[in-house]
């Protein structure tokens, strides 16, 4: 698909006339029952839980974005990844990334091993080595990629084709780069899924999560899920991200066009050691974020140096704002230690390579002057006196 049909699909896709009426927004169906007609014959909807019109449409969309045929939209990312990982039982174990987000590995730490679902921490960038983790009991590899939050790159077909070779499916988490930028099921990934929370939605203003699959079976399966957990996304906010997506183009293009700019002033500023960003040609995974997606997204991190201070620099900020999340129009600092990954015990933080002096951004849509202005005051008024 060109760039050109994508951003149509953006704005047209699944979203077309309301039938009775001709709306050209999708309307919002707000409500839990529908009428049923005659006894013993299925309808289209019955009960908003099974399927509602206003979620149906979104779930269209992103399967059709996502270049999938199946499309579930739930209440938020963490109720889309836990109802993914419902497809699994005791016994079954899932290979997961160096670094990921830390309310993931909290779900699998604290709760799914009570189910006797395991995990073990892989190197999902180095492919030909990840052929020698797979076990009897491997069922799936998760992928987060670029990673959360050191932006590791694994090259999905590579890390597909091991997994198949060995009877395991491949979960693609594309929050970071959305099916804009990244689309993994054409890359051999079985199931992707999103934070809709951030890119797609956009705005930092809704909740939500989505997943898209292709093969009939799983979707079966997915969809018993789902629709007996219960933790489906409402009319109203299945509606903003819809309304999300129409601009999801346009904001990316700017947001990663600003987190290039960034990326490549932190790399010649004093007091940043080490950058996060798969953009950069000097990144490890450079190349393959190149073969595989169309951009290399609009979050970045990097190690501030021993000298400053890292309140201080976080304190300094008045553009950026330091907050939890990512992926909207507003430019976000966080610091992984103590915000997304403070689940995971600071031994494990530190064996994933994430450290207390890490600083995660999450790049906006602002100038890239006033952006590049307010870290330059950050890093002086957090250093040296």
């Amino acid at each position: 698909m060109t760039k050109d049909e994508f951003e149509t699909l953006l704005v047209h896709g699944a979203c077309g006339s309301d039938e009775p009426w001709g709306a050209l927004t999708t309307p919002i169906c707000q409500t839990v029952t529908f009428r049923q007609g005659e006894i013993g014959v299925e309808p289209p909807f019955d009960y908003s839980r099974s399927g509602n019109p206003t979620r149906k449409a979104l779930e269209r969309q992103i399967a059709l974005l996502e270049g999938g045929d199946h499309g579930y939209a739930f209440s938020s990312g963490m109720a889309a990844i836990t109802a993914v990982f419902f497809l699994f039982g005791p016994g079954d174990e899932i290979l997961i990334p160096l670094d990921l987000y830390g309310g993931t590995y909290r779900l699998l730490d604290a709760y799914f091993k009570n189910f006797g679902v395991s995990w073990r921490i892989v190197d999902t960038t180095d492919a030909a080595s990840l052929e020698n983790e797979f076990s009897p009991r491997t069922r799936a590899v998760l992928l987060e990629t670029p990673t959360n939050p050191l932006l590791r790159v694994s090259d999905i077909a590579a890390v597909s084709g091991a997994a198949h070779r060995h009877g395991a499916l491949v979960i693609a988490d594309n929050t970071f780069l959305s099916p804009y930028f990244q689309r993994p099921l054409a890359l051999g990934a079985d199931i992707v899924v999103h934070s809709a929370t951030k890119y797609i939605g956009g705005h930092n203003d809704v909740l939500g999560g989505l997943v898209a699959l292709k093969d009939p079976e799983l979707a079966e399966r997915f969809l018993q899920v789902q629709k007996s957990t219960g933790g489906v996304l409402g009319p109203f906010d299945s509606y903003l991200l819809l309304r999300g997506l129409k601009t999801l183009g346009l904001r990316m293009d700017r947001e990663t066009e600003n987190a290039l700019a960034v990326a490549r002033w932190l790399v010649g500023r004093s007091g940043a050691d080490k950058v996060y960003y798969p953009g950069l040609e000097s990144d490890p995974g450079y190349e393959i974020q190149k073969k595989q997606a169309s951009g290399a997204g609009a979050l970045l991190s990097f190690e501030l140096n021993e000298a400053h201070s890292v309140k201080e620099f976080f304190a300094a900020l008045k553009v950026i704002t330091p907050a939890e999340s990512l992926g909207a129009v507003e430019s976000l600092a966080c610091h992984p230690a103590t915000m997304s990954h403070a689940s995971i015990p600071p031994e494990m933080r530190a064996e994933m390579g994430i450290t207390d002096r890490l600083v995660r951004l999450a790049i906006g849509i602002e100038g890239i002057g006033a952006l590049i202005a307010d870290l330059d005051g950050a890093f002086s008024a957090s250093g040296p006196k």
